[in-house]
């Protein structure tokens, strides 16, 4: 029979799954309306994106590296069924008094070199992430969270930016301001979330009493 504390240490892991694959398969989605703040241009997804580094630093502070490594492959799953049940969707013939087609096709149809953009810069830049983030633990010697979450979301989101950009738009359009554009918010967050990131792993080590609450700053 599992003990309270391992079933909140479950019931907290897969909350952080569900974070992790509803704000990938949310920012797949996002990614078809492009913004503009302060004369940058992004998709709208990028927030929501930006979210999933914050769940696998998270993640790899309280559970460790292969968990934060099953994440990501979780999340890559997610996004998968989730293109396939959208093409589904978009294959079925639509209600002849449904006016919406075509703006449902316009907004959800992705071409599948965007796909294949997405999917190649996901698998890199996150696999990197988890890499990187235990490679600044390891290096400061458990102390600092604050920089390798930092080192390691941003290098993450520059392979990410620079491979998805490169591989759906190269040859299209110019691709260094869109480049320079998702990178500046990009980094923004990241920049932003460390709070929230510290918030989360004193909340769990509080909870689940892996650790004492402080955190070596």
């Amino acid at each position: 029979m599992k003990s309270g504390i391992e079933t909140k240490n479950n019931f907290y892991l897969f909350l952080m799954i569900g974070v992790f694959s509803g704000s990938l398969v949310v920012s797949q989605i996002l990614a078809a309306k492009i913004v503009m703040w302060q004369g940058v241009v992004f998709p709208a997804g990028v927030i929501a994106y930006c979210v999933t580094f914050v769940v696998t630093d998270v993640v790899s502070e309280i559970w460790g590296k292969d968990i934060a490594k099953q994440v990501v492959w979780v999340g890559f799953a997610a996004v998968i069924v989730s293109l396939i049940l959208i093409q589904s969707a978009l294959f079925m013939p639509a209600a002849p008094f449904w006016k919406h087609a075509q703006d449902f096709s316009a907004t959800l149809n992705s071409t599948p070199r965007i796909v294949l953009a997405s999917c190649i810069a996901y698998l890199c830049s996150q696999t990197h992430d988890v890499w990187a983030f235990h490679f600044w633990k390891k290096v400061t010697k458990d102390k600092h969270l604050w920089l390798r979450n930092n080192f390691s979301t941003a290098v993450s989101q520059i392979i990410d930016t620079t491979l998805f950009i490169g591989i759906a738009f190269g040859g299209k359009v110019s691709i260094l301001p869109l480049i320079l554009g998702q990178l500046l918010i990009k980094l923004g967050i990241a920049l932003l979330d460390t709070p929230v990131v510290y918030l989360l792993v004193w909340f769990f080590k509080n909870t689940l009493g892996s650790q004492k609450c402080t955190l070596k700053i």
